[in-house]
């Protein structure tokens, strides 16, 4: 389902040339639950979002589905994107003065006008599913700053699932919550992958592999063996 060939990725810095991505050549296949390992710096954050058709590598094809990401233009990444990736980040990356279900209904192809949230798609009752799923129906008209980190994490996770798409990319979605709430959100990731979805998953922590099907360690923008 998703493919990486010799896939680079530099930035320059001030002492020179940052190479996040050393030729990456990885193949996932549909369906599973795979987590990306390594040490901070490792290039798992690059890596995801090169898959995820929001960064394009210095060289290299990254392909999903047969398709080659970075050869179509960057309005068809979008909609592909859009249609087939949902992406969680580390930092919940929630609009701060929307609610809970405004910020959910923007992944639906909804948009800000003058600070408000202009509904364009049909996505509402999805939202509002998805908002008793992860319990956060008293949560609802919440703005960010009033949730807890558990709370704006199943937010973002609620925000991912709305387009039902085929992969779940995650980057560290449990790196700044407690047990509780990283056993919950490892629960949600499992049963989306359980009807089907295929998740990768970006960690340095040990509480995902009891969930994987597939451990892939990264060091130094390299595929290491383990």
């Amino acid at each position: 389902m998703v493919r990486l060939d010799k896939v680079v990725k530099t930035y320059q810095t001030r002492r020179g040339i940052c190479k996040a991505l050393d030729e990456v050549t990885l193949s996932i296949e549909k369906g599973r639950f795979v987590l990306i390992c390594g040490p901070s710096g490792s290039g798992k954050t690059t890596l995801l979002m090169t898959i995820a058709a929001m960064l394009r590598p210095s060289s290299g094809i990254v392909s999903i589905e047969g398709q080659n990401l970075y050869a179509q233009t960057a309005q068809a990444r979008a909609r592909f994107r859009a249609h087939n990736i949902g992406f969680v980040f580390q930092e919940f990356a929630l609009v701060p003065y929307l609610n809970v279900v405004e910020n959910i209904l923007l992944a639906g192809g909804n948009y800000l006008q003058r600070g408000r949230l202009a509904v364009a798609g049909t996505a509402t009752d999805h939202a509002y599913e998805l908002i008793e799923k992860f319990g956060l129906a008293d949560r609802i008209y919440h703005k960010p700053c009033q949730l807890s980190a558990g709370e704006k994490q199943r937010t973002a996770i609620a925000r991912a699932l709305l387009n039902r798409p085929k992969i779940i990319l995650a980057d560290e979605p449990t790196g700044n919550l407690d047990a509780d709430n990283t056993a919950a959100v490892l629960r949600y990731l499992a049963e989306f992958h359980r009807q089907g979805g295929t998740v990768i998953l970006a960690t340095h922590g040990p509480a995902a592999k009891d969930f994987a099907d597939r451990v892939v360690y990264l060091r130094n923008g390299k595929i290491q063996r383990p």
